[in-house]
């Protein structure tokens, strides 16, 4: 490959790769360093230069300007309590990587000591040699940097809804493009009965972001909680602005969802911002749930009535908050079942989304344990 070649396969590699040039460039140079190194026995004191405007590759031996008759403080031993005995030993002068400050001179008038004078050393044959002894390096160090820059962009996409192509799919998963990495949807995180299609698009909430030696692992789930939360901020201007909050969402994915929400500005109905007109904005985050049933509950700091919200269609009920978590309802007789749900998922939702351990009883059930309750 010559160096034009050369130049352009650089820009394309760092097109495609999203990597910036000096990255890749500065990873040649070191990998082309180490290659020469093995190839031809060389000592440290070589590096590699590649034109940035060219594309050509050189190769240089240098020299460093040093005194021969100082010495260096070595250590050698080391004592029982840990004290380092050191000696102090002429300068280990070596003419294949040093010079005299006299030698130096004949060759740079003004060099000091620490100087250097470099040489170009380039073999005729180094591109050959180089390329094929660099390439797995090269290609580890572009993987790093490609690792590096998923990092970058997802390492705080933890708790984010995210938007990819359904790619592929084994027992277990679905594999999802998120631009250049795949996202790892499991099927026990999809929605209950949902078919996900090949190439299609798929929303899905990042539950687990992982980074690795081996690369970048995302979780993907459709069936948690923070999947209708985030759905919600999407659809619904007023959440997405602040200027309605979400307190709390519980949900059984497939089955039912309650999000508890508020405004702290009274001009605002915060359940009426969430359902819309004629349910035109519920509707469309219900169509992505595939149906899933959705309460949307007003949120009240006083815990007996945002029980009372919480387990609605239950109306009917007194609720009694006995301590800091728990509460006792009592629901007319003919509400129970709709207070309860089907086989406890309204009230297991409630307890949920308040945060309060719920026990309900029929008007008639308190009655028989001798509570006297009067219905509103």
């Amino acid at each position: 490959m010559n160096a034009e070649a050369f130049k352009e396969a650089i820009e394309n590699l760092a097109k495609e790769k999203g990597i910036s040039e000096d990255i890749i460039y500065e990873t040649m140079e070191l990998a082309l360093t180490s290659a020469y190194k093995k190839n031809y026995k060389s000592l440290s004191n070589v590096r590699v230069d590649i034109n940035r405007e060219t594309g050509n590759i050189k190769v240089f031996s240098f020299k460093t300007v040093v005194d021969p008759d100082t010495t260096v403080e070595v250590v050698v031993d080391e004592t029982l309590e840990g004290e380092e005995i050191k000696e102090e030993i002429p300068f280990p002068f070596d003419e294949r990587i040093h010079l005299t400050v006299e030698e130096a001179q004949k060759i740079v008038p003004d060099i000091e000591l620490g100087g250097t004078i470099e040489e170009e050393v380039t073999p005729k044959d180094f591109g050959r040699v180089a390329a094929s002894t660099a390439k797995q390096v090269v290609v580890q160090k572009i993987r790093e940097a490609e690792r590096d820059i998923i990092n970058q962009e997802y390492g705080d996409k933890e708790g984010e809804l995210v938007v990819g192509n359904v790619a592929m799919e084994d027992v277990r998963n679905f594999y999802v493009e998120l631009g250049k990495i795949q996202g790892i949807l499991p099927k026990t995180e999809i929605i209950p009965g949902e078919k996900i299609e090949m190439n299609n698009k798929v929303k899905a909430y990042i539950t687990k972001v992982e980074m690795g030696t081996k690369g970048t692992l995302i979780l993907l789930s459709r069936s948690h909680y923070g999947f209708v939360k985030r759905l919600f901020e999407l659809e619904i201007p007023e959440i997405n602005e602040g200027i309605v909050l979400v307190q709390s969402v519980a949900r059984e994915a497939g089955s039912r969802t309650k999000i508890a929400v508020f405004s702290e500005n009274l001009n605002v109905d915060p359940v009426g911002a969430c359902i819309g007109e004629q349910g035109s904005r519920i509707n469309k985050i219900i169509h992505e749930l595939k149906g899933e049933k959705i309460d949307v509950i007003r949120y009240e700091k006083d815990p007996a009535e945002f029980i009372k919200n919480a387990l609605s269609p239950a109306k009917n009920l007194q609720v009694y908050v006995t301590s800091e978590n728990n509460a006792m309802v009592v629901v007319a007789d003919e509400d129970f079942s709709l207070a309860i749900g089907k086989k406890g998922s309204n009230v297991r939702l409630a307890a949920r989304l308040t945060r309060h351990k719920i026990d309900v009883k029929s008007q008639s059930m308190a009655r028989d344990e001798g509570i006297n309750i009067i219905m509103e």
